[in-house]
């Protein structure tokens, strides 16, 4: 089992940056993957970004590029997403998920972090 705990969350205004931070427990040896998602009101959950735990390049939603990095350190166990220029539409709660070895998906999650900009 794999323990995910979100935190860095907050109400900011458009333009500014925040840092989400999601920290791992547990079997954190089995982690292959951490996912960044969202799911603002009204709306679907959606993929953000990944990173591959032993290192490797990260993958981001279009919507994203060039403003969020995700980023993680094994050591801490813990993986960020710093978010630079944040809009309005980036609202949302924001959840990671681990990916362990030889599975599919995302089966372990946090339980949110709630991110707000106004514009």
């Amino acid at each position: 089992q794999v323990q995910l705990v979100e935190s860095g969350g907050g109400l900011v205004q458009a333009g500014d940056s925040l840092r989400l931070s999601c920290a791992a427990s547990g079997r954190t040896d089995s982690i292959y993957a951490v996912g960044w998602f969202r799911q603002a009101p009204g709306k679907e959950r959606e993929f953000v970004a990944t990173i591959i735990w032993s290192g490797g390049t990260p993958y981001y939603t279009e919507s994203v590029k060039g403003r969020f990095t995700v980023s993680r350190d094994n050591a801490k166990n813990t993986a960020y997403l710093q978010m630079n220029s944040l809009k309005p539409e980036d609202t949302a709660v924001y959840y990671c998920a681990a990916k362990v070895n030889g599975a599919p998906n995302y089966p372990y999650w946090g339980q949110g972090t709630q991110v707000t900009v106004s514009s």
